[in-house]
């Protein structure tokens, strides 16, 4: 009982490491536009973000309710705490080379495909719910095309209706604008990317015999809004700099229009208890305001990059959870 319960104190450690991570690495997405068309300074930028984060995070459980018990069933997971252990590792390393080389990466793949690979190693294909995780991965899949097509929609709709305004006043009420649509934005991550770690932790009490519900105990929640606000104040400024500066030229008014079209999607997905990816959503949105703007202004070397990332993600984490497993099934 003693090796049990460390074990669930070290998975809830770095379940909020995660988080603290995922706050610098994800978190630098909701605020990246803002900084660049500097309607916001860096230093306001992340303590607005890290406020409407701690806030979003602590409104919502039903993404983290999906985590806890929608890729594999808890209360019958045998071997669970070294499951999830191996996940969180695997994840962690994962989003740190990402953050390291400057590629926005998604934190929901990694967590996604970690535990995914792990369930399978530890207890074979038959106990993964297959029927949870191909939902989740089509919410994964479905959010950055949405976001891409919404954010080229909105950004049509905006420049007819500007299309006789003075350009420099349009710029000046849109850099405005953009202090709501990041807080916005800000508050819509916290909403989805800080439940992961939520049902994670929850998962772990479950395996380990000190929950009996999927529902998220207010600590958990307290506790992973915290670290993720904290991560958020350490910024993010290699994310930054690709979301904000490489992706396209981006002004006030498409600011506006991919933050609004990130918060929407991001928020709708929260609302049916789905996790989403927030860098593929606000990155899509972003291409998708820029091929409408300017198909030849957007960098899509860069975007090619980034899909690439994405799509190699999910299976690149599982791979690894799986070993980390592996080697500590071998001590555990």
């Amino acid at each position: 009982m003693d090796s049990l319960f460390f074990i669930v104190i070290l998975i809830v450690v770095f379940a909020l490491v995660f988080d603290f991570i995922n706050g610098f690495h994800d978190t630098a997405n909701a605020i990246a536009t803002s900084v660049s068309t500097k309607a916001l300074t860096p230093r306001r930028a992340i303590l607005l973000a890290a406020t409407m984060n701690f806030i979003g995070a602590l409104t919502f459980t039903g993404v983290a309710q999906t985590i806890t018990s929608g890729i594999a069933d808890p209360f019958v997971l045998d071997d669970g705490t070294t499951v999830i252990l191996a996940a969180l590792l695997a994840a962690i390393i994962w989003n740190l080379l990402t953050w390291y080389f400057g590629i926005p990466s998604s934190s929901s793949h990694a967590i996604i495909g970690a535990i995914t690979g792990a369930v399978i190693v530890s207890a074979g294909f038959g106990a993964v719910k297959f029927s949870g995780f191909i939902k989740i991965l089509e919410a994964l899949i479905l959010s950055p095309i949405l976001a891409f097509a919404v954010g080229y929609v909105i950004y049509l709709i905006i420049r007819v209706l500007f299309k006789n305004s003075n350009l420099a006043k349009t710029n000046r009420r849109f850099r405005m604008m953009q202090v709501l649509t990041a807080s916005i934005q800000s508050y819509a991550h916290g909403t989805n990317d800080a439940q992961k770690s939520m049902g994670i932790i929850t998962m772990a009490l479950i395996v380990g015999g000190m929950h009996t519900s999927t529902d998220v105990p207010f600590w958990v929640q307290f506790a992973c809004a915290t670290a993720m606000a904290l991560g958020t104040s350490i910024g993010g400024w290699r994310i930054i700099k690709t979301v904000g500066g490489k992706i396209m030229k981006i002004r006030p008014v498409n600011g506006v229009a991919a933050d609004f079209t990130g918060a929407a999607v991001i928020f709708g997905a929260t609302l049916i208890h789905l996790p989403v990816s927030t860098t593929h959503v606000i990155s899509s949105s972003i291409l998708g305001v820029g091929s409408a703007h300017r198909v030849k202004g957007v960098n899509w070397g860069v975007a090619k990059r980034m899909v690439v990332t994405w799509v190699i993600t999910l299976p690149i984490s599982a791979l690894l959870s799986g070993m980390i497993y592996y080697i500590l099934a071998l001590f555990m």
